[in-house]
């Protein structure tokens, strides 16, 4: 495929020139760097045409302004607002891999790109697996295999193995309208379409599934456990967010890259017993840090103060830091927090903090461990917008101990009413540190409290302050002379 059909020239431009935008950002990932400027100049020659077949004059399209943007500050996959703000852009134009997030203020339009698939093969490697499967199929995909849907439809119909239903996911439209100017639904935009792509029944009132750009829905009375889910695509950040949201379901992989089927995911899948141990730390943290990872997802403002609040009302201190990507060296540099909440995209939300010496978590993941009585069904939510729309979760007053799984013993939390006494001065600063530095081990049954509870508590119980300095000696010792010359043989040493 050629360079124009691969990244949609002739749709960009009549995006750009029917909604009159005059500066444009153009966000590439790194791998595509190198085709930036074959697109730039690409554009510019089919925005001149469209000028040309508009006006009738022999246009040059110079006052449409193409902005090449790299090295975003968040993922790759998110439309990089807070980029394009600084070149005055009317809207992005976001090239490569993405996950559908909507914008809060840019209107923009996702080029996905189009990798080489083997339609005949992945047909046959679907029908040999359906033929043994003996339950419904929903076949999903990565979006840069979007083009080829169509071709493995037509190919599939022509086959006699499929006797059970097979549904192919719709992928969501690439043009993206801020929520302020858009019909939208708790900040996701509204699909006109409620059919299946391959025309299986579906009512109305079907609610759709969506995740990662795909939108699919079932007939009534199905659920997602009845569904065998046959993805084609990589394993990378799109598939993992699939895998840990639809946990319970039997999935299979085909590789197109290598012509093969995956059906092992036992290694993913032990992800979810270590984002359940991260929860049990959680329980146990008293200063929390809230990572912003994303300043122009739709609703993200919204979730960092539903996070504060839940915090707050959990007994806990919250501080929020903006810092870009995280990685080990930046969070080492806030060694009082005992947890890091990261309020970001779906396919960037699962951070492995394993190097980390603090654990990183989701909001889905804060909201259970901070909620008193909340337990983990084994669902999981990956996206936070959807944790938005539910109802807020109520935080109980500590009547009594709960059991730390993680401390082997009885743990008191802190009342609502103590961290408030913590702001009101010095005074109430030591009495709150002394009172936090109190362990009662009586019996087995080890009742501890937690240790310090904002920052400033933390480096006043610190065992390191410093130098030792001794201020009743005032006078100062005396210089000593040292050693001259080099050290292969000092001037003070004989040679022999």
């Amino acid at each position: 495929m050629d360079l124009e059909s691969i990244f949609e020239i002739d749709r960009v431009a009549e995006f750009i020139s029917a909604r009159a935008f005059r500066r444009v950002a153009l966000q590439f990932p790194d791998e595509l760097l190198k085709d930036s400027t074959r697109i730039v100049a690409a554009l510019h020659e089919k925005l001149r045409l469209f000028d040309q077949l508009r006006t009738g004059n022999n246009g040059d399209a110079k006052d449409v302004r193409l902005y090449v943007m790299a090295d975003t500050m968040y993922g790759n996959c998110c439309v990089d607002e807070v980029g394009a703000s600084h070149a005055n852009a009317d809207c992005v134009i976001h090239y490569g891999h993405t996950c559908f997030s909507p914008t809060s203020t840019l209107p923009a339009f996702l080029v996905l790109g189009k990798a080489s698939l083997n339609v005949s093969k992945c047909a046959q490697k679907l029908c040999e697996y359906t033929g043994k499967a003996g339950k419904r199929i929903l076949v999903l995909y990565g979006l840069e295999y979007a083009h080829a849907i169509t071709e493995i439809k037509a190919s599939i119909s022509t086959q006699s193995c499929f006797k059970l239903e097979v549904c192919f996911a719709d992928i969501m439209s690439p043009v993206i309208t801020p929520p302020e100017t858009l019909s939208t639904t708790n900040g996701q935009p509204e699909l006109s379409d409620h059919q299946c792509a391959n025309g299986c029944s579906t009512e109305k009132n079907n609610a759709p599934y969506r995740i990662g750009g795909l939108t699919w829905s079932l007939p009534v009375g199905h659920r997602m456990e009845d569904y065998l889910l046959f993805y084609v695509g990589s394993d990378d950040s799109a598939f993992a967010n699939i895998l840990m949201t639809y946990n319970a379901c039997e999935i299979v992989r085909y590789d197109a890259t290598k012509d093969l089927l995956v059906d092992d995911f036992s290694q993913q899948k032990r992800i979810l017993k270590r984002r359940y141990f991260l929860i049990e730390k959680a329980k146990d943290a008293s200063i929390i840090g809230i990572l912003v990872g994303t300043l122009g997802v739709a609703g993200y403002l919204h979730m960092i103060h539903q996070m504060k609040d839940l915090i707050t009302r959990a007994g806990k201190k919250a501080y929020t830091f903006v810092m870009g990507r995280p990685n080990p060296a930046k969070l080492a540099n806030f060694p009082e927090c005992d947890v890091f909440i990261y309020v970001s995209c779906a396919q960037t939300a699962l951070l492995d903090s394993k190097e980390f010496l603090a654990p990183v978590i989701t909001p889905f993941e804060a909201m259970i461990a901070f909620g008193r009585d909340s337990e983990w069904t084994g669902a999981y939510v990956t996206e936070f917008r959807d944790l938005i729309t539910s109802s807020p979760m109520e935080v109980k007053k500590q009547s009594e101990a709960r059991f730390s799984f993680i401390q082997g013993g009885y743990v008191e939390d802190f009342e609502q009413q103590e961290v408030e006494d913590v702001e009101d001065g010095v005074s109430a600063l030591v009495n709150i540190t002394e009172k936090a530095l109190r362990v009662r081990d009586e019996d087995s049954q080890t009742l501890m409290r937690g240790t310090a509870k904002s920052g400033a508590e933390y480096f006043a119980t610190r065992s390191y302050h410093g130098l030792d300095i001794h201020p009743e000696n005032n006078f100062p010792e005396p210089f000593l002379i040292g050693k001259s010359g080099r050290a292969s043989g000092y001037k003070n040493e004989t040679t022999q």
